[in-house]
């Protein structure tokens, strides 16, 4: 008996690090964000692990203003994850780190941009590549086009204007434009989304690019991309415009979207993550995930 029990504890430990080896190991990168990012990347964190796909580790650059000796210091080991996903808009990075990012991509690494990662490093032309497009930082029509869908068609508009606008925050409704790629098939071609920023006329080199979902704009009465892929050298971007706060990211679209991306941008496929959840939100319908002891933020009143 005593043997037996020994041999059950002994397999029960082996599978438990066996399934601990399969899970895609991510690194979220934070430290610095116009967004409350302390509050936002748990809410990350969770999205991942609750997918029980994903082992997810945080790497915290230097504060704003830090010395530059403290910069020396902060040098994330990209190539030991299968994805990199950024949660930081602020000052730029080291180049030695800019370098071994760049390096990461383009050997095969993944990269999810989230939100108002894609306001970072204007004048950095790699990233700004690896995005596709971003918004303010200086930004305009030297920066590239502004992407946009209208009537089903993606334009890439070259006239003057500064890149990156949204009006209150506010729900709406995502509308899937490529429903064949692994990270957007089997989901309902509408479904609304818990309130956000809605990103408008985001700019740049817009190459390589695949807008996978979008959102009709109260500012500019187009469609503006909330959901893309890219290409950059071997490696993959999931780039998501959605996710401004906590309020925006606790909802059971953008977790599902998210987890599929970043399995996307690590693998090249969602065979993990891909199972549409029952409750996922309608096209008149949020649904919204609560997290017991999480430190919510408020979301604002609506305008009268």
């Amino acid at each position: 008996m005593r043997l037996a029990l020994l041999i059950h504890t002994a397999l029960s430990i082996f599978s438990l690090h066996l399934n601990a080896a399969e899970k895609l190991k991510i690194l979220i990168v934070d430290g610095q964000n116009n967004h409350k990012w302390d509050i936002t990347t748990p809410v990350l964190v969770n999205a991942l692990e609750s997918s029980d796909a994903f082992v997810v580790s945080v790497s915290t650059s230097p504060a704003k203003g830090s010395p530059a000796e403290a910069w020396k210091d902060w040098h994330p080991d990209f190539s030991a994850y299968a994805a990199v996903m950024s949660n930081y808009n602020g000052e730029p990075w080291p180049e030695a780190v800019r370098a071994s990012f760049d390096a990461y991509m383009k050997s095969g690494g993944g990269f999810v941009s989230v939100h108002a990662a894609n306001n970072s490093f204007p004048q950095w032309k790699e990233y700004n590549q690896m995005i596709g497009v971003g918004g303010w930082g200086g930004r305009n029509e030297a920066s590239g086009p502004w992407l946009y869908v209208k009537e089903g068609k993606l334009f890439r508009d070259t006239s003057a204007g500064s890149g990156g606008a949204h009006g209150p925050q506010h729900e709406f409704v995502v509308e899937i434009n490529d429903a064949e790629h692994p990270i957007t098939r089997g989901l309902p071609n509408r479904w609304l989304h818990a309130k956000d920023e809605l990103y408008s006329r985001l700019r740049g080199p817009a190459e390589n690019v695949k807008i996978l979902a979008s959102a009709m704009s109260d500012l500019t009465s187009v469609y503006e991309p909330n959901m893309m892929v890219l290409e950059y050298g071997k490696g993959r971007v999931f780039h998501t415009t959605l996710g401004h706060a906590d309020y925006s990211m606790l909802d059971r679209g953008f977790y599902e979207t998210l987890q599929r991306g970043t399995e996307w941008a690590a693998t090249g496929d969602t065979a993990l993550t891909g199972a549409l959840p029952a409750d996922f939100p309608s096209a008149d319908k949020v649904s919204v995930i609560s997290l017991l002891g999480h430190p919510k933020q408020t979301p604002p009143a609506p305008k009268k």
